[in-house]
């Protein structure tokens, strides 16, 4: 296992290399110079002033040596890593430099820390919701695969997941927000107020509440369907069969021999959704005015504040990469016949 796992490490770190500087040279690519926008400002206090334009170029010139955009695009990446020297010295990755926000003013570490905790918290609340229900109601409709309540179950998940999630969260605004007026339309918190404590908390769930039914009650279809399908194939199998004709308890054969056999798709599912909590959702983000990271990503992109959007496709690259080690883990902890290390 100790082999497996290192020899796995050494193939995520050549796959993060390559794709950080697939990513860095597609950025690089952007028709943008952060040098020319940061002369600007210096631009408009030289109005009226005697070789104005000499001064301003060599201003910029000045910034792009700072900031290393006058190297090669090797250089550049080799420096944003912090395995190479921009100005003499390193200052990259390696050396705990994330990169820098000018839209915000500030390190991207201290812009994506907010962000970050808003959306692991509303996403752990929808994983636990929704696995609750998935898991047990498709579990339910393959038992009772082909009755009335298993037919309207799947006509429900099929038009749910059908529906673009941006329409639901239109279609719950209107009727909770609007209609209703259980849940404001957007926010973080009440407008103006300074709770803390258990008030803050109780504040923040009362506006989180419909974008995270929303995120529930679209990601329900597609779950409770793989679920479905994976227990109806695990129920089909021989040894099921065998296990009722000893007389054996159906809850013991359901809970214990088939969903066990079933495992193995559904720790994929599992997993790979607790994992995306760290991506957040663009969509309901943007739509609810959520300060989450979805939202900062859609919105670094726009303003041209390629450090941090970059910073966050590292770490959701990162993110696949431990997930895809522990699923290939975890399948052999399910599964005893699964070897992970050949």
């Amino acid at each position: 296992m100790g082999k497996y796992m290192l020899k796995r490490l050494v193939y995520m770190v050549i796959v993060l290399l390559i794709l950080s500087f697939v990513m860095f040279f597609v950025y690089s690519l952007v028709p943008f110079d952060r040098a020319v926008a940061e002369a600007e400002q210096y631009k408009q206090s030289l109005k009226n002033t005697p070789n104005a334009g000499q001064l301003y170029n060599e201003r910029v010139e000045q910034l792009r040596r700072e900031l290393g955009t006058d190297q090669d695009i090797v250089t550049r990446y080799l420096g944003w890593l912090g395995m190479g020297k921009i100005n003499g010295r390193y200052n990259g990755i390696l050396q705990g430099n994330l990169g820098y926000s000018y839209e915000y003013d500030r390190t991207a570490r201290e812009v994506l820390t907010d962000p970050m905790k808003n959306t692991v918290f509303i996403n752990i609340f929808v994983t636990i919701f929704a696995l609750g229900i998935t898991i047990p109601l498709g579990i339910f409709c393959a038992v009772h695969r082909g009755s009335k309540r298993d037919t309207a179950v799947q006509v429900g998940t099929i038009v749910g997941y059908s529906i673009p999630v941006f329409i639901t969260s239109i279609v719950f605004i209107w009727l909770f927000a609007i209609l209703l007026g259980w849940f404001p339309v957007s926010g973080m918190k009440t407008p103006g107020s300074n709770y803390t404590g258990f008030a803050k908390l109780k504040d923040e769930l009362y506006y989180m509440a419909l974008p995270i039914i929303v995120m529930i009650f679209t990601s329900l279809g597609g779950m409770t369907r793989y679920v479905r399908a994976s227990m109806s194939e695990a129920l089909a199998l021989d040894c099921i069969r065998t296990a009722r004709a000893k007389g054996l308890v159906e809850k013991t054969v359901i809970y214990s021999h088939a969903f066990r056999n079933a495992l193995i798709p559904i720790i994929t599912l599992v997993i790979g959704w607790f994992i995306g909590i760290f991506s957040g959702s663009l969509v309901v983000e943007n739509i609810f005015g959520l300060n989450g990271v979805g939202r900062i990503y859609i919105l670094s992109l726009q303003n041209k504040d390629f450090e941090v959007a970059l910073l966050l496709q590292m770490f959701y690259v990162v993110v696949g990469l431990l997930g895809n080690l522990v699923i290939d883990l975890a399948y052999g902890l399910a599964d005893p016949r699964v070897r992970v290390n050949k």
